[in-house]
C-alpha cells in the first residue's frame, strides 16, 4: 500500500487530510470517532520528530448558507475541535482561520517538531468541492509530504483528496495508518473472505444498495436484507406490506435481484415477521405480524422474533460478515430490538473465529449504541466511502496516491 509506518518523519512537516466531521452541538463534539481514529497517523509522525498541518472538512457551509441566510461561515467552524484536540494529544494544537491565507501559510513555515497546526474548514472554498487544481497547488504549499487519512472522503474528488497528490513526488505521497487499515479490512472482505460469506444489508432504500447487493453477488453466500427495503422485496412477491415504506418503482429491481441470487447460487434472506406500528412514532401502538401479510394502517419497522432466530442461525455459521445498515429504526427504543439481536449475533460469531466488517453511519451508530465496537473485527469510519468500495468502484482519494 503506502511506506507510512516505515517512512520517518524527522524534521518533515506532515500535511495531513483527516476527517473531522464529527457532530458538534452548542460548540460541543458529541462523538469524536472519527478525531480520535486519527491520533495514531498523528502521533507517529510527532514521534519521528516531524510536525503536523491538519486539514478537514465540515458540514456544507456554502450551500446550507444559500438554503438559510441566517447562518454564517462561522457557524461551520473548525475551531471546536482545537481544545478537544488538544486534550487528546496532550499539547496545545495552532489554530488557522483560514486555510490557504497568509496566516495559514506563516503559521505552516514556523512549525517546530511536535507541534500541530488544524486549518479551518476547506468547504469555506467553493475550489474544495470542485476539484480546482489552483486551491489544491496552495494547500500543497502548506507541508513537505501528503499524508490521506481521510478515508470518510475518499470518494470524493476534491482538492483535498484527489487532486493534491499530484503536487507531492511519489515517494511524498502516501496513506495513513487510519486509510490503510480501511483499505486493508475492505480488500479482506471482497477478495480474501472465508466462506459461509454474510452480507447483512439494512437501511430504508433498495435503490441506495443495490450496486453493493449485485456486487456481493459473486462474493457472498448468504444475503440478509432487513430494514424499510425488504417491504419493497415482499410487495414485489405479491405480500400485504400496509403502510410500510415501498419503493413501487423498484419492485422490478427487486425481483431481478432475487432471480440474478438465485441463478448464481446465493440465498436471499428477507424478514419472516416484523414489528409492526400504527404511526412512524416513538410511542405508537406496535403488534408482530409476517412481513408479507402487514394488515391496513400499519407499518413494519423492526423485524420480529422468528425473523431475529432466522438471522442469527445464518450468522452462527459464518466466516465472513460485512455488516450495512440496520435491521429498524433503531433510533427508537421500541424498535431497536432487532437490530440489537443482529449485532450481539455478529459480536458472538466475530467470539467464535468469524472476520467481521461493520461500515455504514447507521450501522457504525448501531455498534457504538450497544457498546460491541470492540467485539467486532473491523468498524469502518467512512460510510458513503465504504459503500461506494463494495459497489466495485474505484475511490479518487485511494487511486490519487496509488497512480
Amino acid at each position: 500500500m503506502s511506506t507510512f509506518s516505515s517512512h520517518n518523519f524527522a524534521n518533515e512537516r506532515a500535511l495531513i487530510r483527516v476527517d473531522f466531521n464529527v457532530p458538534i452541538k452548542n460548540g460541543e463534539i458529541t462523538d469524536d470517532t472519527r478525531i480520535r481514529a486519527a491520533l495514531p497517523t498523528i502521533n507517529k509522525v510527532l514521534a519521528d520528530g516531524g510536525s503536523v498541518v491538519l486539514m478537514s472538512h465540515w458540514g456544507r457551509p456554502l450551500k446550507d448558507i444559500e438554503k438559510n441566510p441566517n447562518l454564517t461561515l462561522a457557524d461551520f467552524s473548525l475551531k471546536p475541535v482545537v481544545a478537544h484536540l488538544s486534550k487528546l494529544l496532550g499539547k496545545n494544537v495552532i489554530f488557522s482561520d483560514d486555510c490557504i491565507s497568509a496566516d495559514a501559510a506563516d503559521k505552516a513555515a514556523k512549525l517546530q517538531a511536535g507541534q500541530v497546526l488544524l486549518l479551518e474548514n476547506l468547504r469555506y472554498y467553493k475550489e474544495e468541492e470542485k476539484g480546482d487544481k489552483a486551491f489544491a497547488e496552495k494547500l500543497s504549499k502548506l507541508g513537505d509530504i501528503y499524508v490521506n487519512d481521510a478515508f470518510g472522503t475518499a470518494h470524493r474528488a476534491h482538492a483535498s483528496t484527489a487532486v493534491i497528490a499530484q503536487f507531492f513526488a511519489k515517494d511524498k505521497r502516501m496513506f495513513g495508518l487510519l486509510m490503510e487499515s480501511e483499505v486493508n479490512a475492505a480488500e479482506n472482505v471482497l477478495h480474501n473472505s472465508k466462506k459461509p460469506f454474510t452480507a447483512i444489508i439494512g437501511g430504508a432504500k433498495v435503490y441506495d444498495k443495490i450496486m453493493i447487493i449485485e456486487n456481493l453477488l459473486d462474493r457472498a453466500t448468504d444475503i440478509i436484507i432487513g430494514g424499510g427495503m425488504a417491504y419493497t422485496f415482499f410487495k414485489a412477491e405479491g405480500g400485504q406490506i400496509g403502510n410500510s415504506l415501498c419503493e413501487d418503482d423498484r419492485m422490478d429491481m427487486a425481483l431481478d435481484l432475487m432471480k440474478k441470487a438465485a441463478e448464481k447460487g446465493v440465498c436471499i434472506h428477507l424478514p419472516s415477521d416484523s414489528i409492526i406500528a400504527d404511526r412512524f412514532a416513538a410511542d405508537a401502538d406496535t403488534s408482530s405480524a409476517l412481513s408479507n401479510e402487514i394488515p391496513a394502517g400499519w407499518m413494519g419497522l423492526d423485524i420480529s422474533n422468528m425473523a431475529i432466530e432466522q438471522f442469527k442461525k445464518i450468522i452462527s455459521t459464518s466466516k465472513t460478515i460485512l455488516w450495512n445498515g440496520p435491521m429498524g429504526v433503531f433510533e427508537m427504543d421500541k424498535f431497536q430490538h432487532g437490530t440489537k439481536a443482529i449485532a450481539l449475533a455478529v459480536a458472538e460469531a466475530t467470539k467464535n473465529g468469524a472476520y467481521s466488517l461493520v461500515g455504514g453511519g447507521d450501522s457504525v451508530a448501531a455498534v457504538n449504541k450497544f457498546h460491541l465496537a470492540d467485539k467486532v473485527s473491523y468498524v469502518s469510519t467512512g460510510g458513503g466511502a465504504m459503500l461506494e468500495y463494495f459497489e466495485g468502484k474505484e475511490l479518487p482519494g485511494i487511486a490519487a496516491i496509488k497512480d
